[in-house]
Formats: C-alpha cells, structure tokens, sequence
C-alpha cells in the first residue's frame, strides 16, 4: 500500500475507529470506465460524517436552518487506493483525530465488503455563526462530547 502522509502505522490508524456507516455503490454512481467516479468518494464522506455527528447527538442543533450555529467542511483530501464498481458495499469508518477550538480534523477509511481499503480521507470541519459566517467556539457540551468520542479506542 502506497505511503499515505498523515497514516504513520496503518494497523493502529485502523484499529482507532468506533464509528462505521455503509454505502451501496449505485450504477449512476460509476464512470466510462466501470468504476465509481472520483467526486462520488467526497459524498460517501459527507453521508459518513453527518451519520457520525449525528450518532454523538451534535447534528441536530447544526441541522436546522433557525440554529445560530452551523458546520462547514474547510479542507477534505481523499487518497484512492482501490477501484470501487457498482454493487460493491463500502463500510466507512470515521474517528475525530483532533479538537481545536472551533473546529475538528476527522480520518476515514472506505473498506469494500471484502475488507480491502479503497478509499482514506483526512478532513476539518469548522463551526461558525450563520449570521457572520466567523469560525465560532464549540461549546462546554459540545467539548464534552467531542473529547469523549476523541479518547475512545477503536471497536469496530
């Protein structure tokens, strides 16, 4: 497997996750070639990072349009490592590998039903205001929960 920058030892990278949500590759979802086209892995992320958020019970108050507050993706990097076709069954797991003040990096990684990593992505998403659209502190709770989660062990 090719050397992927912010992955020092991939066995431990891998066993840090305790978050995992699937995705059946659809035929839309594919290429020319046959297999998924490269955008399609940014929205397997997004489906795996809103289910992720909202299982640690942080979507709901972000979601709505009337919430003072809402998340943004500021910087997303996805490494391809295997091609994924239609039919194929992604399991994608997700872990907050860093909690800044007003934003969070997450890893990821895309298994396909055989167990071989396709897909690895690295990402921050950052908290602002929806008036001002300035980056705006998590709160205590939100901390709380977010270092919970953060010093979780991997169990999936």
């Amino acid at each position: 497997m090719a050397q992927i920058p912010y992955i020092k030892n991939w066995n431990e990278w891998r066993e840090g996750f305790s978050f995992h949500t699937e995705v059946k590759i659809r035929f839309s979802e594919t290429d020319a070639f046959g297999h998924v086209n490269n955008t399609n892995a940014f929205v397997y992320f997004e489906v795996a990072r809103l289910e992720y958020l909202e299982s640690l019970g942080l979507r709901e108050d972000l979601k709505e349009t009337d919430s003072k507050y809402m998340c943004v993706v500021a910087d997303m990097h996805c490494n391809y490592l295997k091609q994924i076709t239609y039919g194929d069954i992604l399991t994608i797991y997700t872990k907050i590998v860093r909690i800044g003040r007003t934003s969070i990096d997450i890893h990821y990684v895309a298994e396909n039903q055989l167990g071989e990593a396709c897909l690895t992505a690295r990402g921050a998403i950052v908290q602002i205001n929806r008036a001002n659209g300035k980056s705006a502190a998590w709160s205590e709770e939100q901390r709380t929960i977010l270092r919970r989660e953060f010093e979780k062990k991997g169990t999936v």
